[in-house]
């Protein structure tokens, strides 16, 4: 039996049983190989192949550049790393949209070319059809509310999210119909800690949370800001796990050092 066999994968179906067990679940981005094999072998059950990559990997302003393409490019790069962990995959900004044909299309798309195990998807009732029609060709679908960076011109600022009752009542309803209709999970960005705890007890699928508590099934972070290599994000929901900005940076310091003064290679570094 090979190694590879005997890791046990983690399902839609293990997330559930986690979120009746009480065990919290441990999400991370991914958007390439050599990243998404570390991050899988340290025991994270969620890569999420994010939208963010349109920060993180391209440098740009907000996540609405990021095509349909460059998500699969990203997906594969993920798949091909990961033995446990299950990889959800976000439809990018214009993928989905105003029109289930096509939301339907770029979900099988990426399910097909990337060889991923779920898309996930910003939005609440607005966006019921496409979910539907997406759940109905059996694509696993991760629901995404309350701060939805897509959204942002929208909104204007990327500030908290519900804390009037008006908009904590309809993420609540949204919540309900998201689960309702056979989401298997549902990320809550940046909400007050109570409203999360609340959605997480009305709801039979597991929530995931970033900047929205301890009360939420799981955690997410994007990986760069976990590892300190992105250095000017500094909200209050992050917590740095290294800095890995200065590491490499010296790192490449003391090379390019070396190099300049003849000290690499040295007589045992030739052949």
């Amino acid at each position: 039996m090979s190694v590879h066999s005997q890791v046990k994968r983690i399902t839609t179906h293990t997330l559930r049983e986690m979120k009746e067990r009480g065990e919290k679940i441990a999400m991370l981005t991914s958007y390439d190989y050599s990243m998404a094999k570390i991050v899988d072998e340290a025991g994270v059950d969620v890569i999420l192949v994010g939208d963010s990559a349109s920060n993180v990997m391209a440098g740009h302003e907000t996540t609405l550049p990021i095509t349909l393409d460059q998500m699969i490019y990203h997906a594969s790069s993920v798949v091909r790393a990961v033995k446990r962990a299950l990889v959800v995959v976000d439809l990018p900004f214009g993928a989905y949209q105003g029109n289930s044909k096509e939301a339907l299309t770029s979900s099988i798309r990426i399910m097909k070319e990337s060889g991923a195990h779920a898309v996930k998807m910003e939005g609440g009732s607005e966006i019921r059809e496409s979910v539907e029609r997406i759940l109905s060709a059996g694509i696993p679908v991760m629901a995404h509310l309350g701060l939805t960076p897509q959204s942002i011109y929208k909104f204007g600022t990327y500030t908290v999210r519900a804390k009037q009752n008006e908009e904590a009542e309809r993420l609540l309803s949204d919540a309900k119909v998201l689960d309702e209709i056979g989401c298997f999970s549902l990320v809550l960005e940046k909400i007050p800690a109570a409203l999360t705890e609340k959605v997480s007890k009305a709801v039979s699928m597991p929530t995931i949370g970033i900047g929205a508590g301890g009360k939420a099934d799981g955690q997410v972070l994007v990986v760069h800001d976990l590892l300190g290599i992105t250095n000017e994000f500094h909200p209050r929901f992050l917590r740095r796990y290294s800095d890995l900005y200065s590491e490499i940076k010296s790192a490449v310091g003391n090379y390019v050092s070396d190099v300049r003064k003849q000290d690499f290679p040295n007589e045992s570094e030739q052949y």
